[in-house]
């Protein structure tokens, strides 16, 4: 094959008419063995991830917590530092090797999985959760750019949504898991067990745990590809792969940040204070509003330094301080790569495409959260019961219909470059009937079966969404793209959708029902999102090389082997 320039290469990406060019490109064993593993790691990361939710009643009763206590540790006290640290460490993702970098993660959530066995207040559990999702952090990026690199542009989707079926296994898998353990546990050592005086929940989360840390030593034997190869887009190692990943560190983690906006001048240090106060009297004016009282954090931040803070809720602050800290990295982006800001922040049509998922995930991982609580408060069942039928449902409906999302998506993309968003809008719009017969049923049985349908038709956008934004970027901007798709998914579904289903059930006597249905207010804003990404996507997708080069992206042509 001859010189080959970057805008013939990325075309394939973007001209469904070039699919033919790009089927003919073969897909190495290796390359789905390798996915295999990914699949398998991401399992283990949901089960880390998820069996909170067949704990969380369990938890309420040890440790005299509230439902909206609950969806903070399950969103928000994850999500922030999920979707923070996941920035620098995207970046790591693009310049550094991705398998090592997936190897750390594991090991470090798998160990603080197996730490929030041993607490025994909140503030330990908050800490351990921080901590998970610090470590969880590394895996998609890091996978999301290792299957771009496996697999060539007509496979993508697929591929990434065969990686994102481990979401759905491993949420399966840990409430089948986790009632398993707590049932049994709490039937041997009804007190706790004499050594340490565990209790059910604290076993499970240790059970799960450990088991990561062996799996990290299979992952770090897997080989890195060779970034952009497939694609023709070769690109060379970074000789400085930690130079990057220390500036997104100042350019994100509150504190560190004002350096970061003085480096780039006086009014970007000011307007950089002021967006940040903007975030704390933000953050009390909603407590406020909502009665909600002081959180642990604050208590502790002010203890520390001495002085009396302003009267903040964990949920809000740490929100606060999240949506702060993306401000920052935004604009130190623009300031530093402004190809790749122009292509994901500075890009209607990614941003309505990200955003528009993030509506997805907002009643998504609301409703998969708060199911086991629900159902163990509601029907009679054990909770060994419980989480086999429920999580087997979830997991069975969540496989489905990712991959047959996946798989439509594809085919619609060769159809319209707008296709995947179309699979994306189903994924909005067609749970919601069905979830509201699901959330007031007195039938058990009926209850099993519509978690299996929600969980398939909201599971049929991820896969599409997620090749839509890879999509809209350069082979070198995908683990940033990653980071930033995340963001969305984190910050808008994760930190407040089972926080908001929590706060509504706690401010009507635990009534989750009313609080998981109270999540499909976003609706209209997801369709509002979604229906402009239509608009913008086709054209978008067509101009990611001149949209590159008219932001100051180098042209760049290879001679690949």
């Amino acid at each position: 094959m001859g010189d080959r320039s970057l805008s013939e290469a990325t075309a394939e990406e973007q001209d469904p008419t070039e699919h033919q060019v790009a089927s003919e490109q073969p897909v190495p064993a290796y390359s789905w063995y390798a996915l295999s593993v990914l699949v398998l790691i991401y399992v283990l990361n949901f089960i880390d991830r998820q069996i909170l939710s067949i704990l969380a009643n369990d938890i309420k009763a040890d440790l005299g917590v509230d439902d909206a206590y609950l969806g903070f540790l399950y969103g928000t006290a994850f999500a922030i530092f999920y979707a923070l640290f996941g920035i620098p460490l995207g970046k790591l993702a693009d310049s550094w090797k991705r398998v090592r970098l997936m190897t750390l993660g594991l090991s470090l959530w798998s160990a603080m999985t197996a730490v929030s066995g041993f607490a025994r207040d909140t503030a330990t559990l908050t800490v351990a959760r921080i901590g998970v999702g610090v470590g969880e952090a590394t895996a998609s990026p890091s996978a999301y750019s290792l299957i771009s690199d496996w697999f060539p542009a007509r496979l993508r989707a697929t591929a990434l949504a065969i990686y994102s079926s481990g979401l759905y296994i491993g949420g399966g898998i840990s409430l089948a898991i986790g009632g398993v353990i707590v049932d049994n546990w709490n039937r041997i050592y009804p007190e706790g067990d004499p050594w340490f005086g565990l209790a059910g929940w604290q076993a499970a989360f240790i059970a799960v745990g450990m088991p990561g840390l062996l799996l990290a030593v299979w992952v770090f034997t897997l080989k890195e590809p060779v970034r952009g190869a497939i694609d023709g887009l070769e690109t060379p190692e970074d000789p400085h792969p930690f130079r990057g990943f220390v500036q997104e560190l100042y350019t994100v983690i509150p504190g560190f940040t004002f350096f970061g906006a003085a480096a780039r001048g006086a009014q970007a240090l000011a307007i950089n204070i002021a967006i940040f106060f903007f975030a704390l009297v933000a953050a009390a004016i909603i407590t406020h509003l909502l009665d909600s009282g002081e959180g642990v954090i604050v208590a502790g931040l002010g203890s520390l330094l001495g002085v009396s803070l302003l009267p903040v809720t964990d949920q809000w602050f740490l929100l606060g301080i999240g949506y702060y800290a993306v401000f920052c990295w935004a604009s130190a982006l623009r300031k530093r790569d402004y190809p790749t800001f122009a292509l994901t922040w500075g890009s209607p049509a990614f941003l309505c495409t990200i955003l528009g998922y993030g509506t997805v995930a907002f009643m998504a991982y609301s409703a998969s959260y708060w199911g086991a609580p629900y159902a163990e408060r509601i029907f009679d069942v054990s909770k060994a019961e419980l989480g086999f039928w429920l999580g087997g449902g979830g997991a069975a409906g969540g496989f489905l219909g990712v991959i047959l999302g996946g798989r439509m998506a594809d085919y619609l993309y060769t159809r319209t470059q707008g296709g995947r968003i179309w699979v994306v809008l189903f994924g909005l719009l067609s749970p919601i009937p069905f979830a509201i017969v699901q959330y007031t049923t007195e039938s058990w049985t009926l209850f099993l079966l519509l978690n299996v349908v929600v969980g398939a038709l909201a599971a049929s956008a991820l896969g599409a969404a997620a090749a839509s934004s890879q999509a809209l970027v350069l082979p070198r901007m995908r683990g940033t793209a990653t980071a930033t798709f995340f963001l969305a998914t984190t910050l808008v579904g994760l930190a407040l959708g089972p926080y908001t289903a929590g706060y509504v059930s706690a401010q009507n006597d635990g009534d989750l029902s009313r609080g998981v249905l109270a999540t499909l207010w976003i609706t209209p804003i997801g369709l509002l999102l979604l229906t402009a990404a239509l608009r913008l996507v086709p054209k978008a997708n067509a101009t990611v090389v001149e949209r590159a080069n008219a932001a100051g992206e180098p042209a760049v042509a290879t001679n690949p082997a």
